[in-house]
């Protein structure tokens, strides 16, 4: 596991913040704000690509491909895969972004208004589109099995890990490298979130206390940024190279809304299907599960509408089940929030400790389920299920297991 995120750049350093209770949250910096709505954000600022990239390299891809190169690379390294003794034919990637190379897009759209098209970049394209990412870390890694971008919004990571669970399950690959990466804190990407009224306002002078998911004075999401990355394989392939395996990828599910381009269904139709496709493929039932991290946006229509969801999926056990939100520490990573939300899950059940959702401070009658608040709390977790949704309508869902032989 290898994640880029403003709680670390480690997963037991990132997940010991969790347990803590720490936020990532704070003044953004990056650009002046001075004339948005919002004014707080999930920023990463001690991040130098060099360290993982030919600095070359670096100035020629955007901000997302560098997170998400890093993120691979660390990835790679905790699972102590030796690619040189490895069939570089046989291992894949899938990198998801939900937007791709935005600080490339408003950069070079500036260059043109100011100097004419002439002064656009030759490498703008190759630098904005959202599947450099996994091309980049292919090349990277020298490894060239199948490779390809997902594109779902805020769904997109856990979208990438069901593709790279199913890539393994047919027998196309050994090794999958998937996640998702996210660098849209720019003031085009800002200012598009701002005047659509989905960002949280009313906390700038209090930045750690503007992500605060199913709390009832919650008023939007905080952006953030960074990249999470998981190196999936076959149980075959793990054992036979004497790999640590962290946890096991049981289920995965995906469905649309249908209903709008950015508002949940409030019926929930489209995340019931998901989450009890999710069940139905990991072959377990809902009482099986112990743990969701939920997405848990902080905006007032996804808490309330994922808690009745997850109320009509698993009935009476919903009110047992252990639930929290980690993007009230971490901001919402759009793209890359599913991958680090999966390795905060499967943390969970390595750890026993479940991180808590921090700001929750005046309860929502309608957001009634036990979300962890504010202190973490120790629990025996065999399963864990990681859910997101993404604007279109996009929801998904996967379901670790603790790995037993």
């Amino acid at each position: 596991m290898g994640l880029i995120t403003a709680l670390g750049c480690d997963a037991d350093i990132f997940f010991e913040n969790l347990l803590e209770g720490k936020s990532g949250i704070g003044p953004l910096t990056r650009f002046d704000s001075s004339n948005m709505t919002c004014k707080v954000a999930g920023e990463i600022n001690d991040f130098d690509p060099a360290q993982y990239m030919d600095p070359k390299d670096a100035k020629r891809s955007d901000r997302y491909t560098q997170f998400a190169v890093a993120a691979s690379k660390l990835a790679v390294k905790d699972s102590g895969m030796d690619l040189d003794s490895l069939d570089r034919d046989r291992i894949g990637v899938i990198v998801g972004s939900g937007i791709g190379g935005m600080e490339t897009i408003e950069g070079q759209a500036q260059r043109l208004f100011a100097s004419g098209p002439r002064r656009v970049s030759p490498l703008m394209i190759p630098m904005l589109i959202s599947n450099m990412a996994s091309g980049s870390v292919a090349i990277e890694l020298k490894v060239r099995g199948p490779n390809y971008g997902i594109v779902s919004a805020c769904a997109t990571g856990s979208h990438a890990m069901g593709d790279a669970m199913r890539m393994l399950r047919l027998g196309e690959a050994d090794v999958m490298i998937a996640g998702g990466s996210e660098a849209a804190l720019t003031m085009l990407g800002f200012a598009g979130f701002c005047n659509m009224k989905a960002m949280s306002t009313q906390y700038n002078d209090a930045p750690q206390t503007a992500s605060r998911p199913f709390d009832k004075t919650r008023d939007g999401f905080v952006m953030g940024e960074g990249a999470g990355m998981l190196v999936l394989e076959t149980e075959e392939h793990a054992l036979k190279r004497g790999a640590k395996i962290y946890a096991e990828v049981i289920g995965h599910a995906a469905s649309c809304d249908a209903y709008h381009i950015t508002s949940p269904d409030p019926d929930g139709y489209g995340l019931v299907m998901c989450l009890k496709n999710a069940l139905k493929d990991a072959g377990i039932a809902p009482e099986d599960v112990d743990y969701i991290n939920a997405h848990g946006t902080s905006t007032p229509y996804n808490d309330s509408g994922e808690t009745g969801a997850i109320k009509k999926v698993f009935g009476e056990h919903a009110y047992k089940l252990k639930v929290s939100s980690t993007k009230s520490m971490t901001g919402h990573l759009l793209g890359a929030a599913g991958a680090i939300e999966a390795i905060a899950s499967i943390k969970a059940i390595n750890t026993g400790w479940i991180p808590p959702t921090i700001n929750y401070n005046t309860p929502d009658p309608e957001c009634d389920l036990d979300y962890t608040p504010n202190v973490k709390a120790k629990a025996d977790v065999k399963i864990a299920m990681s859910t997101n949704l993404g604007f279109g309508g996009h929801n998904a869902a996967v379901i670790f297991r603790k790995y037993e032989k």
